[in-house]
């Protein structure tokens, strides 16, 4: 992608689209008041579409409209309440811990909710110690209100304008990713890089693809009646999405044994020669997920075809002339071949050239999506001390009630109190990586805004160009909050001084102020999570590897299928593959965090990482391992392939028996398959199977290995830190 394409398409993104849509909702009341001289009242209003925009999350039209609905009926509720409330210190304190555990404990629904959630929050710590008269704080309600629904009307009417718009928008990001992560696998025929490394890397950027295409999932296949049923180019992105879900895993099943490919063809031009294809691969996404945002029909940048045709012929040169095994070097190609096929099929869609669209498609797309419904069952199943949630909810409500009372107790300043807790409520995340990331990111924002503040008041003292950089401020800010807090909190900063400046305040007093109290935030923040029910990541750890280990062995069960002679239903097989995918970025996710976290808490940090390394191995084997299948006739399968494939399975029926708590099954058990009739038959087919499945048993029992060791010294340490506790 050209550069300026890189920076156009910023600007053709959703998270500017986000931003946009905030500053309208939040900057046109403003204006509109203060032309009026009511800059008070735009100001209310302004912070009801404010909040409500924040709750704003991409999803489905009824989803999010659903959401702010709800954000909006929470948060006057929350008001009124804290309005009754604010003239009693310890009332007002109990009420900050009863609705802030309350509010923190939504994220057990969804994430939609849990923003909400985290909206109510800030709601009333804006509140707080502003005392009112009844009629004052009905007519500021009314003007939240007001705010509220002027957003909604923005949001929804741009929604209905451009129904596919947010669809266009994420499916974009999903392609950028995807390009990116086959750049990573590109690395693999570089012998200078580094295998472990790019390893790590290559699951850190599954974990991303992953939320974007559970993003379009619920954009597109929840809003079936409002875009896929309706619009040609609904059905046109349904299609994109689908062929960019199988692109990746064609992606995946482009693994083999790296180090012995290095070891066997280093020496030759041919790694090169597949590294700089997959390389133009990635461009043609590239520019593929650049025209699909910016609206346009893309053209093909390379032929395939010649370049694929070239490496083969090279491939046969060096099987002529070196006298090795080619087979794997033939296998890479026919993927990549595959690769490029999803994106010429990608390329007619884009011109809305006649496609054949099946039932069996609108049908099978529900239950690739998860329900958004509020399950009060959840709410109660998380009512442990074992729950992270839970443990995360006590805390935020500890802490922020805890530091509201000894705030009023030394008669600290209510807009420093309110900064404080806003700081607090920011910052402090369910886990403590999370935390200590937040807080790096909070302090270092705010002292470059600040200073970045200081200058514009210092040298620009023309009313109107404060203006126009407030707004731009502003609009970057919420434009970067999604994807680059620090960034979003430069621009945030700035944007706070300004405003102040309009008021009449010291803004410069205001800025050492804030800067002071983003700190002792922090530093409360930090603090309660080593010590208030502390959430380490390493409590996950086993729960993750089961959930993971299931995943796979259902993945790689549906290869029983494909050698006893049976059809495999499309739907049940990327049910599946979609399930491998979830459980893997859930534990890269997890194991990212437990990096994060002190020294004395990473005791099985090292088996960790090579389990996730092995898993990942597993995962790309068995995608290959069902695509050979799929594509080989039974003729080439045997008993020898029947046994391999059943030992490895139950290597990870026994790893994952070892994960078990209780008594209960959660895997259905191997059922005895019939043996292949037909006699073996020595063919290339048969050759790479039967390597496959010997690789796939090898690293089984890998696993078994790794994770019996995670758990010993799981165990071990926990001993330890009873013992430790005992002694003092």
């Amino acid at each position: 992608m050209k550069r300026t394409e890189e920076f156009s398409s910023f600007f053709y993104s959703q998270y500017f689209a986000d931003g946009l849509r905030i500053t309208l909702g939040s900057i046109v009341p403003i204006m509109i008041c203060a032309l009026m001289g009511e800059f008070l009242t735009g100001t209310l209003i302004s912070l009801g579409a404010l909040i409500v925009g924040l709750s704003d999350t991409p999803g489905a039209p009824t989803h999010r409209r659903m959401g702010m609905l709800y954000c909006t009926i929470l948060c006057v509720l929350t008001v009124v309440i804290t309005a009754l409330l604010n003239s009693f210190l310890i009332a007002m304190t109990l009420a900050i811990g009863i609705l802030s555990f309350l509010f923190s404990m939504f994220a057990v629904f969804n994430a939609r909710a849990a923003t909400v959630g985290t909206m109510c929050i800030l709601v009333m710590l804006i509140n707080v110690d502003d005392i009112y008269s009844f009629r004052e704080e009905l007519t500021y309600l009314l003007y939240f209100v007001i705010g509220a629904c002027w957003y909604m009307i923005i949001s929804m009417s741009l929604t209905q304008v451009r129904p596919y718009r947010l669809a266009q928008q994420e499916l974009s990001e999903t392609i950028l990713h995807v390009a990116d992560y086959i750049r990573l696998k590109a690395n693999f025929y570089d012998i200078k890089q580094n295998l472990d490394s790019n390893y790590l890397k290559l699951i850190d950027k599954q974990v991303i693809v992953n939320i974007h295409q559970e993003n379009v999932r619920d954009i597109l296949f929840q809003s079936k009646r409002s875009i896929k049923d309706t619009t040609k180019e609904g059905r046109y992105l349904t299609l994109i999405f689908t062929d960019i879900v199988d692109l990746f895993e064609q992606s995946m099943t482009t693994h083999y044994d790296y180090e012995t490919i290095r070891n066997n063809y280093g020496k030759t031009e041919i790694l090169d020669q597949i590294r700089n294809l997959l390389y133009k691969v990635t461009h043609e996404l590239d520019n593929l997920a650049y025209k699909i945002n910016a609206n346009k029909t893309p053209k093909s940048v390379y032929d395939f075809e010649k370049e694929i045709e070239k490496i083969r012929h090279a491939i046969e040169k060096v099987d002529e002339k070196e006298k090795i095994n080619s087979i794997p070097l033939k296998k890479i190609l026919i993927n990549i071949r595959q690769i490029a096929q999803h994106v010429r099929e990608i390329h007619r869609y884009s011109q809305f050239k006649g496609i054949e669209i099946q039932n069996e498609d609108a049908i099978d797309t529900k239950k690739f999506v998860k329900t958004d419904l509020i399950n009060w069952q959840n709410f109660k199943d998380n009512i442990s001390i074992e729950s992270s949630i839970f443990r995360h909810a006590l805390r935020m409500g500890i802490v922020l009630s805890a530091t509201y009372l000894i705030l009023n107790l030394f008669q600290y300043s209510n807009f420093g109190t309110y900064w404080i807790l806003l700081t607090i409520l920011v910052i402090l995340k369910p886990g403590f990586g999370l935390t200590k990331e937040r807080n790096l990111q909070r302090l270092g924002g705010t002292v470059i805004g600040g200073i970045i503040g200081a200058i514009i008041l210092i040298t620009i003292d023309d009313i109107s160009i404060r203006f126009v950089l407030l707004i731009f401020f502003f609009l970057i800010a919420y434009s970067l909050f999604r994807i680059n807090y620090i960034m979003a909190v430069i621009f945030m900063t700035p944007y706070v001084l300004i405003m102040s400046s309009f008021t009449g305040m010291n803004t410069f007093e205001i800025a050492q102020e804030r800067i002071l109290d983003t700190f002792l935030g922090g530093t409360i923040a930090f603090l309660s999570s080593y010590i208030v029910f502390p959430n380490w990541e390493s409590f996950q750890i086993k729960s993750n590897i089961k959930n993971l280990l299931v995943a796979n062995y259902q993945y790689l069960a549906q290869a029983l299928k494909l050698l006893s002679g049976k059809p495999l239903p499309a739907t049940e097989y990327k049910l599946a593959r979609k399930e491998v995918y979830i459980a893997s970025a859930n534990m890269g996710s997890t194991f990212q965090r437990l990096l994060t976290e002190p020294k004395w808490r990473q005791h099985i940090t090292k088996e960790v990482n090579r389990f996730v390394i092995l898993n990942h191995i597993f995962s790309s084997y068995s995608a290959t391992l069902l695509t050979q299948l799929k594509e080989s006739k039974n003729i080439d399968f045997n008993n020898d392939h029947l046994k391999s494939l059943l030992k490895a399975l139950q290597n990870l029926e026994k790893t994952i028996q070892s994960l078990e708590s209780e008594s209960a099954q959660t895997i259905p058990p191997i059922i005895d398959m019939d043996k292949i009739a037909h006699a073996p038959v020595d063919s290339d087919e048969a050759k790479l199977i039967t390597d496959q499945l010997q690789f796939l048993t090898k690293i089984s029992a890998d696993l078994q290995k790794i994770t019996t060791e995670i758990i010993f010294k799981d165990v071990q340490a926990a001993e330890e830190s009873s013992t430790n506790e005992k002694k003092i």
